[in-house]
């Protein structure tokens, strides 16, 4: 279903186009050979056109990235239906489904094949018997690993303990994390730079989209092909923003230093929006700003929050996500590159290797002094009582000394305005102590004057494993303590001396209008 859903909508929009065309050069046999090639380009496939005016065949495999997406979203999408769980049905194990699946998609793939064979392009065998199957796997392994819910583990048994252990790591993931982030930052300057080289050019490209064709069945065909090529020029623009640039034929190449050679361009609107030949002018040098932005982000998304992580932690996971970064602008270049014909229209698109390491190497410069600073600042200790300057007019008799709480000003006022509470928020130690006693006051107690000083001689409670919880009665009201501008001491009624037999009676008298309920503290 999914191969025979990604067949039939390529068929029938190049059927819709050779319908409308005024001078259709073949019949409808033509035009569905061709919608198979298309699909099988889709796969990164490489096509041969026979008809050149050299009379030597001319491979075709510059492939449109956004065609990509209709095969790798419809397989994605059966393998997961087939692995999905469903109440009624017995559900299949994640090998079947895949080995099923692909096996379907790859059937249908060699019929495609064979029959694209009597086209115009027809499909090169040998580049179609490793291609297909590459991206029916990927996006079929995505599919029913999405189904089982994306889980990162168990890992199979065969693997080595260390790597077992490895993998599970956080910084692992915090990698992947920065280097796809990077690569996502590069990807976003090269559209707004293809954006607004398009709109700087853009009476060229009007004029190179007006003179190809004059029918509107063509020109929607070149615009739908210029929509499908977007994806690469994102990534053309992303490695001419990193340095290498990329080439324009067998002798030139377009880099923000200059465009160098004589390029034999095909008329294309894209083509007319590329930077003009000659030596590079601030204008071009100034896209050096976008790998800036993308190293930032990389040292931004490898730091992690927690405490305990080191400084030399931080700079690898920084370094990790570097990689990261450079293994996917690698990917994209080599997917996003290709032939149009031989000789001098044999080489398109950016240098993969090149790419690939310019990535790394402006995010990993700027990427781990970035997540140590960040890291530094995020964790910067207290600065003694300078920070409290704030606190000190509140004339707090003495400072916590907790080594947990030197991290930061928030963990010191939390402190401190715990101490203050006194009862209110009693503390709960780690270790077992002997419980301490809560006395709630009456609505009919007595209220003793305020004391002299705000923070001074409050109400403590000490220490004890267990919380204490008051539920207020009828006749309790809080108002006048709550209320108090100042805190007030509450009179404490004295507890009588423990006999060594338990009396019959309760220790205290009970409270009128108020329980005391104790409640174990929850497990962390």
């Amino acid at each position: 279903m999914a191969a025979g859903l990604g067949l039939g909508f390529l068929a029938v929009l190049v059927i819709v186009l050779w319908i409308s065309s005024p001078y259709p050069d073949s019949g409808p046999g033509g035009a569905l050979h061709l919608a198979a090639g298309l699909w099988l380009l889709a796969h990164g496939t490489e096509l041969v056109r026979y008809e050149t005016l050299s009379g030597v065949p001319a491979p075709v495999g510059l492939i449109p990235l956004l065609l990509v997406a209709l095969p790798v979203l419809l397989m994605r999408r059966a393998a997961r239906l087939g692995s999905a769980e469903e109440e009624d049905e017995e559900v299949l194990p994640a090998g079947a489904v895949f080995s099923a699946v692909l096996c379907g998609y790859l059937a249908v793939g060699a019929l495609a094949t064979v029959y694209a064979a009597g086209g115009p392009m027809p499909a090169d065998p040998i580049s179609a018997a490793w291609h297909v199957p590459l991206v029916a796997a990927l996006a079929a392994l995505g599919g029913a690993w999405g189904a089982r819910g994306r889980p990162l583990g168990p890992l199979p048994p065969w693997l080595p303990g260390g790597v077992r252990r490895a993998v599970v790591r956080p910084r692992y993931a915090l990698a992947l994390r920065a280097g796809v982030g990077g690569a996502l930052v590069l990807l976003g300057g090269g559209a707004l730079l293809v954006g607004a080289s398009l709109a700087w050019h853009g009476a060229e490209v009007q004029t190179s989209f007006l003179s190809l064709t004059g029918v509107w069945s063509g020109r929607f065909a070149v615009l739908l092909l210029a929509l499908a090529l977007m994806p690469n020029a994102t990534v053309w623009g992303a490695a001419y923003a990193l340095g290498p640039g990329f080439a324009l034929g067998a002798d030139a190449t377009a880099t923000p230093l200059g465009f160098a050679g004589q390029p034999g361009l095909p008329r294309f609107p894209l083509l007319a929006a590329l930077p003009a030949e000659g030596p590079g002018t601030p204008l071009t040098w100034a896209v050096a700003g976008v790998p800036v932005v993308a190293g930032l982000a990389v040292g931004w998304f490898a730091v992690r929050r927690a405490r305990e992580v080191s400084y030399g932690e931080t700079a690898l996971t920084a370094a990790l996500g570097a990689v990261v970064c450079g293994l996917v602008m690698t990917g994209l270049a080599v997917a996003s590159a290709g032939p149009l014909g031989s000789r001098r229209l044999s080489d398109f698109g950016p240098v993969w290797w090149a790419t690939g390491a310019a990535a790394c190497a402006w995010t990993l410069l700027l990427a781990v002094p970035v997540a140590v600073a960040v890291h530094a600042w995020r964790n910067r200790p207290a600065r003694g009582l300078a920070a409290l300057d704030a606190l000190s007019a509140l004339d707090v008799d003495e400072v916590v000394d907790d080594r947990w709480h030197d991290s930061g000003v928030r963990e010191v006022r939390w402190a401190a305005m715990r101490r203050a509470a006194g009862a209110l928020v009693p503390e709960i130690g780690a270790e077992p102590e002997p419980p301490a006693v809560a006395v709630v006051a009456s609505a009919a107690a007595p209220v003793a004057a305020p004391v002299a000083t705000p923070l001074a001689r409050v109400a403590r409670v000490a220490r004890a494993p267990r919380a204490v919880t008051v539920v207020s009665g009828r006749g309790l009201d809080l108002t006048p303590i709550l209320s108090a501008a100042k805190p007030v001491d509450l009179p404490v009624d004295p507890v009588p001396p423990v006999d060594p037999v338990p009396p019959a009676a309760p220790l205290a008298p009970p409270v009128v209008g108020a329980r005391v309920l104790a409640r174990r503290k929850p497990p962390v």
